[in-house]
């Protein structure tokens, strides 16, 4: 009876022993694996006044995971009050502009926010959100060049003109007779110092985008167009890129409606004045 007696104590303290190790690893698997606290959003955290890179947390910018910058901008504003409305934590991933999709579809990401159009061919993989802002195509050149002036496309023929890989930015380009296509360039910073060195004539964006680069640089002016781009409405709209079939969709728009068009001329505005300046 005594043998017995000890072997069943044993055995309990055995049990209790697993029990804690069962609910230990529990804890750490929920204080490691992705938390359902977080709004995790993806950017390239590389397109003022959109989203940009920076070194600190000054006017509302957000720390980048898994690094020591942090990411500010528009989008970065605009992500901020969903994840406010979500009551979760934003988290910012800094990824390149042809990674976005894959980590959204992944589970990397949560969402993108980074001035993507829901576009035809996006859709087919991922939804997206209501739009969050619209915007028209310009052409940012150097000032004092001899396309600073132009008014139309036509005055474009022969000029050296390039835009952002994978975007209708880079499409429209046809639409300019005569044009010097150049290579597509990965972002907006290399386009820049591809403009600011003689290597283009200039660079298709939008509108915030080339405000941005001219308020940044005295060098670069924005060229707005009487007879410009033919865009459809998908094109120059912007919104929230999100998982097909996600919970989220709802309560992104949900957030979204609270922000007037008032307020976000100001995120905009404020951005365009709180940009870094261009290297």
């Amino acid at each position: 009876m005594k043998k017995t007696g000890w072997l069943v104590g044993l055995m309990l303290v055995l049990v209790l022993a697993l029990a804690g190790c069962g609910a230990s690893d529990s804890d750490k698997s929920e204080s490691s694996g992705d938390s359902k606290d977080t709004f995790t959003v993806g950017m390239e955290a590389g397109y003022p006044p959109f989203n940009w890179t920076q070194q600190d947390d000054s006017n509302g910018a957000v720390k980048i995971k898994d690094g020591s910058e942090y990411a500010g901008g528009y989008d970065v504003a605009i992500a901020q009050k969903v994840a406010d409305k979500l009551g979760k934590e934003l988290v910012i991933v800094k990824t390149e502009w042809d990674g976005l999709v894959p980590a959204l579809t992944s589970g990397k990401i949560d969402a993108i926010v980074a001035g993507m159009s829901p576009t035809k061919e996006r859709l087919k993989t991922i939804d997206f959100s209501d739009v969050y802002y619209t915007s028209n195509l310009v052409m940012v050149v150097k000032k004092g060049s001899k396309y600073e002036n132009a008014t139309s496309l036509a005055d474009f023929s022969g000029a050296k003109i390039t835009a952002q890989l994978n975007t209708f930015h880079y499409s429209v380009i046809d639409q300019i007779d005569g044009v010097k296509k150049q290579s597509a360039m990965d972002n907006f910073p290399a386009m820049r110092v591809a403009l600011e060195s003689g290597k283009i004539d200039g660079y298709v964006s939008e509108r915030p985008e080339g405000v941005s680069a001219a308020a940044a640089n005295d060098n670069f002016a924005m060229v707005e167009f009487t007879d410009g781009f033919k865009t459809s409405k998908e094109d120059t709209a912007i919104a929230v890129g999100l998982q097909q079939g996600s919970d989220l969709k709802a309560k992104v728009n949900e957030a979204l409606k609270e922000i007037s068009e008032d307020d976000r001329t100001k995120l905009m505005d404020e951005a365009i004045a709180n940009q870094p300046a261009a290297k």
